[in-house]
């Protein structure tokens, strides 16, 4: 297995998750005191924070589709980029539609595995404004 499939493994794992409800699987993905930002310009970071993070958003129902994956590899730092698009469903029951660019930083870990630090899905934003 290359370093390039490993780290995208991670990717796949969170999505599979994520499209699973399945939040302690989520959690596996990420390094302790990684930082991920749910709400653009909001970081949040601990493992209570992301847990409540991401039990709110699969409370959407959220269908995620990414238009494809860049990765980008040094030593034991990696780069993955993504634009998605995802539908889903708020709690007053109106459609949520989102997208952006995925931006996450991951690092290789004693064992070989990849495990996100830093995830912002809406790396593109400053675009935006």
């Amino acid at each position: 297995m290359t370093e390039t499939t490993r780290i995208q493994a991670t990717i796949d794992t969170m999505t599979s998750a994520l499209a699973a409800h399945d939040v302690d699987t989520i959690l596996t993905t990420y390094e302790p005191g990684a930082v991920v930002v749910g709400t653009p310009e909001q970081p949040t970071s601990g493992a209570a924070a992301l847990r409540a993070l991401f039990e709110g958003f699969v409370a959407t129902d959220p269908k995620l589709s990414f238009s494809g994956h860049s990765i980008i590899q040094a030593g034991d730092i990696a780069l993955h980029l993504s634009p998605w698009s995802m539908t889903g469903t708020a709690p007053d029951g109106s459609a949520i539609r989102d997208g952006g660019l995925s931006v996450a930083v991951l690092r290789r870990q004693i064992d070989g595995c990849w495990l996100m630090v830093i995830d912002e899905p809406h790396g593109d934003g400053l675009m935006a404004r």
